[in-house]
């Protein structure tokens, strides 16, 4: 861990060639370190958000956040941001692989990379990052409570979405789950879904549900916070890429 490090906006080059705005902070060492993509939840790339990826550098990795909102909404407070791109039915699968692709070739591209990447993603994120671990070529994954991995969206979803079950025999990472035991999407039977299809598939996963704990527990910012299950899930999130990107 290091408490000295810089962070700031860059332009990354996302899905179509388009340019996006993303946060990067980098830890102020020379040691050889991997890299952290972070999938912003659905109120968006807002300041909860940012402090996530300040933390990742101060646990050793050059970490970056894309904006997914960028193209809809540029420059935008993230909450009207967030209620823009809702209403156009939310960030398409393939742009989001796109804008994701770009932000991991941003990190490995840095001074310092050892080349290993590791996507995270919280809410709409956690969906986005089992996507991406199914697509592209990263190292680790982590699911902070993705909704609709597995079952079926309610109808009169504000946005556009479907399930990854189709995908999830392509996983290419190791997936580290954390869930809330109160959540509802995803909601118990939805994980354990999930976890029964990678065990058939042979994939290598890990998963933790806290009981007590609902959808976002580990929003700082929001009444779903719970400090227990957060505290529990940043040291096994720490634990797990250190494992696997060598930080």
């Amino acid at each position: 861990m290091t408490d000295s490090l810089t962070a700031k906006s860059v332009t990354v080059i996302g899905h179509n060639g388009d340019e996006i705005e993303a946060y990067l902070a980098r830890p102020e060492t020379t040691e050889p370190r991997g890299g952290v993509v972070v999938i912003h939840h659905m109120p968006g790339y807002d300041r909860a958000t940012k402090e996530i990826v300040r933390r990742f550098a101060e646990l050793g990795y050059d970490a970056i956040c894309p904006n997914l909102y960028s193209r809809e909404a540029p420059g935008a407070d993230p909450a009207d941001a967030a209620a823009v791109a809702r209403a156009a039915g939310g960030v398409p699968d393939e742009r989001l692989l796109g804008d994701v692709a770009g932000a991991a070739a941003h990190l490995r591209a840095l001074p310092g990379s050892n080349g290993k990447v590791g996507v995270i993603g919280y809410c709409s994120g956690g969906r986005q990052t089992v996507l991406t671990a199914c697509n592209l070529d990263v190292d680790a994954a982590v699911d902070c409570y993705g909704a609709f991995v597995t079952g079926t969206p309610p109808e009169g979803m504000p946005f556009k979405v479907t399930n990854l079950v189709d995908q999830l025999p392509a996983l290419r990472a190791p997936l580290l789950g954390l869930f809330g035991a109160e959540d509802k999407y995803p909601g118990p039977e939805q994980v354990a879904e999930l976890e029964q299809i990678l065990t058939a598939h042979g994939k290598d996963f890990e998963f933790h549900s806290y009981e007590g704990a609902g959808h976002a527990f580990f929003s700082v910012d929001r009444p779903s916070y719970n400090v227990a299950a957060a505290n529990d899930g940043w040291e096994r999130i720490a634990a797990f890429f250190g494992r696997h990107l060598g930080a």
